[in-house]
């Protein structure tokens, strides 16, 4: 009867692995190049290296940002899973290689499931807090 018992499990173990390797976890897209406005790409960061701002951009971080990019930017907060489109690793080098005005545009205006923020953190000095914290994410 253990013998029994033991084939139908083995058994049913196999077939469970046989089935799971059928079924596919959706792979979430890389999000196309950004198209941002010369406006934007142009604009100076005039809060660059001012450490005194560096809470309010922890703060607001904690509030609007963690829970799709996470604790350090790598795009695994907890609502990330949830998403079609990976949120971004910004860690990587050709994340940081683009410029200032440029993250303030992908931070604020957004597109897409990137939610746009004006309305949220209407403050410049927070936005640019932002900013610079997100630099930090080397």
């Amino acid at each position: 009867m253990k013998a029994k018992n033991l084939v139908f499990t083995l058994a049913t173990l196999v077939l469970g692995v046989v089935l799971m390797s059928f079924v596919s976890v959706p792979q979430q897209k890389k999000g196309e190049a950004w198209k941002i406005p010369a406006e934007y790409k142009a604009k100076k960061n005039p809060v660059k290296g001012d450490a005194s701002l560096e809470r309010l951009g922890k703060a607001a971080w904690a509030k609007h940002c963690r829970s799709c990019h996470g604790n350090l930017g790598k795009g695994d907060g907890p609502k990330a899973a949830s998403m079609k489109t990976f949120p971004g690793d910004f860690s990587d080098a050709a994340f940081q290689a683009h410029t200032d005005g440029d993250i303030y545009y992908m931070s604020f205006v957004g597109r897409g499931e990137m939610p746009n923020f004006e309305s949220k953190i209407t403050d410049e000095e927070e936005r640019w807090a932002v900013v610079n914290l997100i630099r930090t994410m080397k």
